[in-house]
């Protein structure tokens, strides 16, 4: 249930929590991050979006760009990330058609109806080059992207 390294992945265009259209192609150049979580207000998935936002200088200075992505909607997802004071991290809404990024992506979960915690790091030119899925009730371990970065990167 991931993408294979080095698997391309297609551009997208998803609302943000502010209603703004974030399209992939619109970081051409730029490492993405996608961390996709199960659903907004629960406790391990807030956890995991305040680490992205926590973090959000290292990954800048790593050419890379986090965004989180779920199931929710938009007013959800404005709400939880005032909530979270989460204000640099972009949270996706792949809400409609329902978890269609998710699907293409290969991290839905059909019988739950939302995606799966998975973190798919891709390259300037979206290439998966790091994939990982995580039990459900489990915090994605952010510095291990971090590490990754660095060890195979290095900071600008």
């Amino acid at each position: 249930m991931t993408l294979a390294i080095g698997s391309k992945v297609e551009d997208f265009t998803l609302k943000d929590q502010n209603s703004k259209d974030i399209s992939l192609n619109s970081y051409k150049g730029k490492k993405v991050l996608l961390s996709f979580h199960p659903l907004a207000w629960t406790d391990v998935c807030a956890k995991q979006m305040q680490s992205l936002e926590e973090n959000f200088d290292i990954f800048k200075q790593l050419n890379t760009v986090c965004l989180g992505l779920s199931i929710d909607t938009v007013p959800s997802k404005k709400a939880w990330a005032k909530s979270l004071n989460i204000e640099k991290t972009p949270l996706l809404c792949d809400f409609w058609p329902h978890g269609e990024v998710s699907k293409k992506l290969d991290v839905f979960i059909e019988k739950y109806g939302f995606s799966g915690r998975v973190n798919i790091l891709l390259d300037e030119n979206f290439n998966v080059i790091f994939t990982k899925v995580y039990p459900i009730k489990e915090l994605p371990d952010i510095n291990e992207i971090i590490k990754f970065l660095e060890e195979n990167y290095g900071r600008n």
